[in-house]
């Protein structure tokens, strides 16, 4: 008899991975599986879901309708189980991966008390500015910031941070206060690993730099020593705006706070470990976040 949920799932896995191959490594299957399992379905469906050549795979308009109606099904039944698996222990190993900053001073800080709540749990942080794979690379959590792009993975919102644009006293004495956006293009400006500002109304200003660094403690240092203007999140500054180094500039146009998410594959919802994380990002990472960003501007 055939179940009646076969190839559903990996059929979802093959769609938002985009090939089999990728599937595969987020179902935690061989490509073999996953290939048979998707033509079975499409026999009993009588229906093509994906288009398949040597070098590319493309999913169907039949397939494209039957992906939205499977991925519901797959996420509520994944709820269910997640709400239930929260009575077992965290156990096996927790990947994760997100920016240097929000790792180093905020995440890691988060998963050692988790790791020490849960003697069976092993935690292997990854710490990366550039978007990383998260179903290739075999990760279980990624905190991401801002608008998400990959349709592949389920996300929630677990906390937000705020941008500030900053200066030193010195900086401003010597060169003048900008008081309105347009006015940074007259400025030196400091560019980190964004290439574009963000303010109010959706207004967006790319500056131009001789001073470009991935690194956000390297980008605040320079603009501490008077270097020009940065955009930063709030909490690498709090301390500087605290002992006047550094002041808010362009206050009025500040941007809506920006949503910091954990994304994760589908699959990756049925473990304890992800889950009872999650609940632990939502409860302290915001005040962490908020402690550090003394400063709160007001539109």
């Amino acid at each position: 008899m055939i179940n009646g949920w076969d190839g559903i799932e990996e059929f979802v896995a093959v769609a938002r991975a985009g090939s089999f191959t990728a599937g595969a490594t987020a179902f935690g299957a061989s490509v073999t599986h996953m290939s048979r399992a998707v033509a079975r379905l499409e026999a009993r469906l009588d229906t093509q879901l994906f288009a398949r050549t040597t070098r590319s795979l493309h999913i169907t308009d039949a397939g494209h309708a039957f992906f939205d109606h499977c991925q519901r099904l797959v996420e509520e039944r994944e709820e269910a189980i997640a709400a239930v698996s929260r009575q077992d222990q965290p156990r096996g190993t927790l990947r994760l991966t997100c920016s240097y900053a929000l790792g180093e001073k905020f995440v890691a800080p988060l998963l050692l008390d988790f790791a020490r709540d849960f003697p069976a749990l092993s935690v292997r942080l990854d710490l990366d500015n550039d978007v990383v794979d998260i179903v290739s690379g075999g990760y279980d959590l990624a905190l991401r910031t801002g608008h998400l792009e990959d349709s592949r993975l389920i996300a929630t919102r677990v906390a937000q941070r705020q941008l500030v644009t900053v200066a030193s006293r010195h900086y401003l004495s010597a060169h003048g206060t900008p008081q309105q956006v347009s006015d940074l293009a007259s400025h030196h400006c400091l560019v980190g690993s964004s290439r574009q500002w963000r303010f109010r109304r959706e207004e967006v200003f790319r500056p131009e730099s001789r001073w470009h660094c991935n690194s956000g403690n390297a980008l605040l240092e320079a603009c501490v020593a008077g270097m020009g203007i940065c955009q930063l999140p709030a909490f690498y500054v709090g301390d500087h705006l605290a002992a006047g180094r550094l002041k808010i500039i362009l206050a009025d146009e500040t941007p809506d706070d920006e949503p910091i998410w954990a994304v994760y594959p589908t699959r990756r919802h049925l473990s304890s470990k992800v889950s009872r994380f999650l609940d632990l990002l939502r409860e302290r990472l915001q005040p962490a976040l908020d402690a550090a960003s003394p400063v709160k501007t007001s539109h």
